[in-house]
């Protein structure tokens, strides 16, 4: 499978995972409708898109700059080899 080259699809996958997102989120808070609830979730959230930001963005333009992220697998890889180093 190729990569997504045009921009109107790729906007249309940004969306849906909006979309997916935010209809997950209002799912769970109706299931269990209370403050403490949907303050875990905007926790969650914040704290999952703060970690996908450190993954790419950090590491690629303040750590190493030779790296390029291809995924969440791809970061993976990454950190173990470089744990795999350390411990040498």
């Amino acid at each position: 499978m190729s990569d997504i080259k045009d921009p109107r699809l790729i906007y249309a996958k940004g969306f849906l995972f909006l979309f997916g997102g935010l209809l997950a989120a209002l799912l769970l808070f109706l299931e269990h409708p209370t403050f403490k609830v949907l303050l875990l979730l905007a926790i969650c959230v914040w704290c999952f898109a703060r970690f996908y930001y450190f993954a790419f963005y950090v590491i690629e333009h303040y750590t190493d700059p030779g790296y390029r992220f291809a995924g969440l697998w791809s970061f993976a890889q990454y950190v173990a080899q470089k744990a795999a180093k350390r411990r040498k």
